[in-house]
């Protein structure tokens, strides 16, 4: 499908807008942002920030009275050059240090959260596998990614007048998605076949542009399936154990095939997290039906492998029963080569041998690199998968650590706080983003200057948050006790917490109403008040995670609260970008050690919001001492007490009493100093580009068997 008849009102001048605006890498450009929002202002705004839904309802006026405008024009040709320059094949930082590779790496994940216009990511784990193909963009690094479209999403969360939040079902208009189809020979939507099921299914194939990257989506919701077949991927992490397998069959075995279709043979692969881990299994089906034994080809596999585990507990993997596996993989065993205990063997946790197939078990003894996500995940990602080498003392277990990083450039607000890095830092700050020297200058921002510009950061969010709770009031006539606790009642004067994840138990968001009447004397304080934004989806199957919003939502309806307290509905990748600009702090306090990384608190801390967290996951190795407030180390007794009365304390005789101790120009400046610390520790270390680097030099750089590099952190260690 051509831009042209996409777009049939876009002038030839200007046609590039429709590349542009299917391919996302405008999404962490400014300058592309700015040129679509410089031909109209209020469709942009409309359209969501979509550049496909805003030129798609554009009227032919509007485009020629661009073309007859020599500023848009010439801001037009400034954008596009860059953007070619940006995703030409060859060049970047890869092609230079590495040169050029005869196939691509293939990265496989089971959500990628790239822009709220394309909604197939649930949280963090999408968030993370988004910006890594960005960085990946950014690096040249040459990667193609795989992954599943969902029809109908993850979780659409309305509140209840009662708290408790609804599931709201809806399929998803996918018109003006940025995606593309993919065409056969004869025109047509490629259509490929995925092995084991009877009747067959078939996925149609979608391509996402992500600057060099591409990404390719899979889709069973086709008229060629059976309705059950369909379903496949109607929503991300499907509750029904069956359909969690046959959607994993088709992310990975379906997800080599498309490649296979597409004449794509990846390198090596690379498995974010255990839902794809299955693509092995296709790999050496196909080295078997080349004539290779299959310890042979498992082997061979196995050296270009990468598996990435974010889980810190076991429980927190798939684990399928052994009878609904062999209902499936029985009959595939012939072509790999393998018996029946030789396979099911590879995905047996030998601590719990009866539980059945674990994925992450199976992931990694199939992959030679192995990593977790923070320090501390590794050494309980080792304790916790020992057993897979008994022959290995603890802190020998093969899993390495590469701790996330969160993509710079997307998530550090674009149109104040990047301009002033540009001033501040100088404007190739980007291109050397991974260097602490690089933002040494931070220091010299004037403090009343990062102040104000953080206080309209803050004024934004509050105001994106009105708009939402007046949406809900003119269209829905909900309760005005709901308003109030949705946000109508926020106050950009007040010091304003943060706490935004997803709703379950071991994140704690009820630790700081643990107990209420100090916490009402907090948030009422005539003078030093306190204000606190939640945010977060439970997972539909999750009843306590339900109740926890509930608990929280009744609070904020409270008027003994004041309206201090707001939940705000439908978290997603656009209100997360408000809240770690617009926050004061940023609130995070799980029950350690089931923090496996984190990376909202990065996100914050990169636009001057500092932590207040527990000391788990990336926090440990991200906090210095002046850079945000730690508390939760070794705890004797009630850990949740303990922990709370850490959090007030901290609050109390720290954080409130520097945020309100103001000079006579208004600025509390010991506090902006905590946000610059925040700002120069933060931006470097746990950037995606370092994380993105690390990968290449440890892992990629072997198992694409290419020739060594020479520098600190680059050494053999694959665990």
């Amino acid at each position: 499908m051509s831009t042209r008849s996409q777009f049939p009102n876009l002038p030839e001048r200007i046609s590039g807008l429709g590349r542009l605006a299917y391919n996302l890498w405008w999404s962490w450009h400014p300058s592309a942002r700015g040129l679509f929002r410089a031909l109209d202002r209020q469709a942009w705004r409309e359209s969501g920030h979509n550049p496909v839904r805003m030129l798609s309802v554009l009227s032919s006026s509007v485009m020629e009275n661009a073309v007859r405008d020599q500023g848009f024009v010439a801001q037009y040709d400034a954008v596009m050059d860059q953007f070619e320059a940006a995703t030409s094949a060859s060049g970047g930082w890869f092609a230079a240090k590495y040169g050029s590779v005869a196939a691509p790496l293939a990265y496989f994940s089971a959500e990628y959260g790239l822009h709220v216009s394309l909604p197939v990511y649930a949280g963090g784990l999408g968030i993370l596998a988004g910006d890594y193909l960005k960085e990946c963009s950014d690096l040249g690094i040459p990667v193609v990614g795989v992954g599943l479209i969902y029809s109908e999403g993850y979780v659409w969360q309305q509140i209840r007048e009662d708290g408790w939040q609804e599931d709201v079902e809806k399929t998803l208009d996918r018109t003006y998605d940025p995606i593309s189809p993919v065409l056969d020979d004869d025109g047509k939507q490629l259509l490929v076949q995925v092995p084991l099921f009877d009747p067959a299914v078939y996925v149609a194939v979608w391509k996402v542009s992500i600057g060099r990257v591409p990404l390719y989506l899979l889709d069973t919701d086709i008229e060629a399936n059976q309705p059950w077949d369909r379903a496949i991927a109607h929503r991300l992490y499907a509750s029904n154990p069956e359909q969690r397998l046959r959607q994993e069959v088709v992310l990975g075995i379906g997800g080599m095939r498309v490649l296979e279709a597409l004449d794509i043979q990846p390198s090596a692969i690379h498995l974010n997290e255990g839902h794809p881990a299955l693509a092995v299994l296709e790999r050496i089906r196909v080295l078997v039906q080349e004539g290779m034994g299959f310890e042979k080809a498992a082997e061979q596999v196995r050296h270009t492998s990468i598996f990435t585990t974010h889980t810190p507990v076991a429980a927190g993997t798939d684990v399928f029963p052994f009878q609904l596996v062999e209902k499936y993989f029985a009959d595939h065993l012939d072509q790999l080569g393998a018996d029946w205990d030789t396979f099911v063997h590879l995905g047996i946790n030998p601590e719990d041998a009866g539980a059945g197939f674990n994925m992450t078990v199976f992931a990694l003894q199939m992959a030679e690199f192995r990593n977790a996500v923070s320090q501390r995940h590794g050494e309980v990602a080792r304790e916790m998968w020992a057993s897979l080498w008994p022959d290995r003392e603890g802190g020998k277990v093969p899993i390495a650590s590469i701790t996330n990083g969160v993509h710079l450039a997307g998530w550090i607000e674009p149109l104040r706080l990047q301009p002033l890095w540009d001033r501040a830092i100088g404007s190739n700050w980007l291109s050397e983003e991974d260097r602490s020297e690089t933002w040494e200058a931070v220091d010299q921002i004037p403090d009343d200057e990062l102040w104000h510009l953080h206080q309209d950061l803050k004024a934004d969010l509050i105001a994106q948050i009105d708009e939402r709770v007046r949406a809900r009031w003119q269209n829905d006539r909900i309760a005005a006790a709901n308003v109030v606790a949705l946000g109508a009642l926020l106050d950009p004067e007040v010091l304003t917490l943060g706490f935004a994840r997803r709703f379950t138990g071991y994140k704690r968001p009820d630790l700081i109403l643990s107990d209420l009447e100090r916490l009402k004397r907090l948030l009422a304080n005539p003078w030093h008040p306190v204000q606190i934004i939640f945010a977060g989806k439970a997972h539909p199957a999750d009843v306590d995670g339900k109740r926890l919003i509930q608990k929280v939502f009744r609070l904020a309806q409270d008027p003994d609260f004041g309206g201090r307290i707001a939940f705000v509905e439908n978290y997603d990748q656009q209100l997360a970008e408000y809240l770690v600009r617009g926050v004061d702090v940023w609130l995070n306090n799980p029950v350690p050690p089931l923090e496996a990384s984190g990376t909202s608190g990065m996100k914050a801390s990169v636009n001057g919001v500092p932590n207040l967290s527990i000391l788990d996951g990336w926090w440990i190795e991200g906090y210095n001492g002046s850079n945000g407030w730690a508390f939760g180390g070794q705890v004797e007794g009630d850990r949740t007490q303990a922990d709370a009365e850490a959090l007030y304390r901290l609050l109390e005789q720290e954080i409130i009493p520097l945020f309100y101790q103001r000079s006579d120009d208004g600025v509390p400046h010991e506090f902006v100093h905590v946000m610059k610390a925040a700002i120069k520790s933060v931006s470097p270390q746990f950037s995606a580009r370092r994380m993105a680097k690390e990968y290449v030099a440890r892992f990629y750089a072997q198992a694409l068997d290419l020739s060594r590099p020479d520098g600190p952190g680059e050494s053999r260690d694959r665990g």
